[in-house]
């Protein structure tokens, strides 16, 4: 048996309001569709972030039913989960509910274990930091519930694990239920996997099946991971989809004519017009010669963006050259600054990404939701 573990589509992302990126977002997704196909998977789980916001456009809804009508028609059933992306602030039905209310595909993020073919999948939605204590119980009956099944286990998450990136760390490999031989991850943007002696089987995140904005401008691939569970193990294969190229170059102002050229040799025939970043560093610069030269790789590009890195900045900051890595910055000094891990976490992941888009009602809410939470646990003390 085979199925195709997605995460991280975010359809509907319109990265540097280009129509051409949301675009691309489309194309990876119906490649992703289409190898599933191809290649015969009995099923298809998506590891949540479905859709770039709760309210997604038109075209975003369109192609995911479009996908999943494809699926259908050739008898291929998929799963599927909630990101934070998919959940409304308000009160009211996340958008892929209809596709479960319509028979397109099935829901399984209340963590009720479902038996299907053989095989035994339950998954949970994204979980708030806040909400974390709640599920150590859960995963205990989850664990419970599954540990007599004699076919394979897979469980459907979409958050942090902290052995794979520290900083964005919602949870430990030791607090997930311990009986599944397959963790199927979303949340996590770059493709990674790893096995753990007290777990059955691999945590695997396939990443996102594009670069987004939060990830900055690099040289990475993008796909997911097709799973065969034929065996008594659970093995991912690693399946690559073709996206736009995207490269970020550092030059020092004295190199620039040559690094350009160099630039325009590596692109100038590629199939896709790549997105490109360039740094600069150096001194008694003149913005009109950098403007001069850059106007030699507008047209083999989709976007060609540039930046000045002084010294001083570039030896004590991530700020300018690794701008994927800006809000892991700002959570590292909120840490500093609170003195505490919890507290930054709260105010970095949870609070901050409500307030910057004025969702003023929602960041009081989760601000007396944890309040709440802060006065049981000082009565509990």
């Amino acid at each position: 048996m085979l199925f195709s573990h997605i995460a991280d589509t975010h359809l509907g992302l319109k990265q540097y309001d280009s129509d051409e990126r949301e675009q691309d977002v489309y194309d990876a997704f119906n490649q992703a569709i289409d190898i599933s196909i191809q290649d015969h998977v009995d099923f298809v789980i998506f590891a949540g972030d479905i859709f770039e916001n709760p309210r997604p456009n038109g075209n975003a809804i369109l192609q995911m039913a479009n996908a999943l009508k494809r699926l259908k028609e050739n008898k291929i059933e998929s799963f599927f989960i909630l990101g934070e992306h998919d959940t409304p602030n308000k009160k009211g039905y996340p958008v892929p509910y209809t596709y479960h209310n319509l028979g397109f595909s099935k829901y399984i993020g209340e963590g009720t274990p479902i038996e299907y073919r053989g095989i035994m999948l339950v998954g949970l939605d994204k979980i708030r930091p806040a909400q974390m204590n709640q599920n150590e119980k859960r995963f205990l009956d989850l664990d419970k519930s599954v540990e007599k099944f004699p076919g394979h286990k897979i469980v459907v998450l979409h958050q942090g694990i902290t052995e794979f990136f520290k900083v964005a760390g919602e949870l430990q490999s030791t607090d997930l239920p311990k009986n599944f031989t397959y963790y199927a991850m979303g949340h996590l943007h770059d493709k990674d996997i790893k096995q753990f002696n007290h777990l059955k089987g691999p945590i695997a995140y396939p990443g996102s099946i594009e670069l987004t904005t939060s990830e900055g401008i690099k040289d990475v691939k993008k796909g997911f991971f097709e799973v065969d569970i034929s065996g008594n193990e659970a093995e991912p294969k690693w399946i690559e989809l073709d996206t736009r190229p995207q490269f970020s170059f550092d030059t020092d102002y004295k190199e620039l004519t040559k690094t350009i050229d160099e630039i325009i040799e590596k692109i100038s025939n590629l199939t896709k017009k790549p997105i490109i970043q360039l740094i600069i560093q150096g001194e008694d610069i003149e913005i009109d010669h950098i403007q001069a030269q850059i106007t030699k790789l507008s047209p083999l590009t989709l976007k060609c963006f540039w930046k000045i890195a002084t010294k001083q900045i570039s030896d004590s900051s991530v700020f300018l050259d690794k701008p994927n890595e800006i809000e892991d910055e700002i959570l590292k000094l909120s840490i500093k600054a609170l003195d505490s891990e919890q507290e930054a976490n709260f105010a970095i992941n949870e609070l901050l990404p409500k307030l910057s888009k004025e969702q003023t009602e929602q960041g009081l809410e989760i601000i007396i939701e944890n309040f709440e939470k802060f006065k049981k646990e000082e009565k509990n003390d």
